[in-house]
């Protein structure tokens, strides 16, 4: 390859995948800003950023979103390296719109489930229904993305991929008990339901 075709290369990328490649700038933009801040300073603005009940009732919506820029629960460099590999998978093979469209909806529709069982439990006086719990992560819309490559991936990969995947959160799920490991278990059905929608049908192999 000459040489400025090697040159061109990563910009060529960029040009390629841009909705992973802002979302990556941002979630490590983020990471890095906080790793700079005193740990009051990290556990506030995780606090302000989390979709919670509380927030969602009094109408900070826009937190849907800013829970999505905090790499939460695995090394920092592990889930944005995660991220960009899946992302930038879905976008490269069905481009922007349906790539960061099902990420998005992964997370956002996953944490409005998980967030309007806290709800139910809080109405039914379920010890345990946190209103100001922390949830905040990248998790929900990794976990739909890979969902959805799987359904949509070749035949081996529906057959074993998406099984061994649903597998796995379970296990976690079922050690752990906790609300985020059932969330990832509604994120993987979600990907699964974006896959079988007219906007993704033609794509699924023979």
């Amino acid at each position: 390859m000459p040489t400025a075709g090697l040159r061109n290369q990563p910009w060529a990328l960029v040009r390629r995948l841009p909705a992973t490649t802002l979302y990556v700038v941002l979630l490590a933009a983020t990471a890095v800003w906080l790793a700079a801040q005193p740990l009051h300073e990290q556990k506030r603005f995780i606090r302000h950023s989390s979709s919670n009940v509380h927030h969602l009732e009094v109408g900070k919506w826009w937190t849907l979103l800013t829970s999505g820029l905090v790499v939460d629960g695995v090394p920092v460099l592990l889930g944005i390296g995660a991220v960009a590999a899946a992302l930038g998978r879905a976008e490269w093979r069905w481009g922007s719109a349906r790539g960061l469209g099902v990420f998005l909806f992964g997370h956002v529709a996953a944490t409005l489930l998980t967030q309007g069982v806290v709800w139910l439990m809080r109405l039914a006086h379920i010890p345990g229904a946190l209103a100001r719990m922390q949830d905040v992560g990248i998790s929900y819309g990794l976990v739909a993305t890979v969902a959805c490559l799987l359904a949509l991936g070749g035949k081996h990969a529906r057959r074993y991929g998406l099984p061994a995947l649903a597998v796995v959160l379970a296990v976690a799920w079922t050690v752990n008990q906790e609300l985020a490991d059932a969330g990832h278990l509604v994120a993987l059905g979600l990907g699964v339901l974006a896959s079988r929608t007219r906007w993704f049908r033609a794509d699924v192999p023979e």
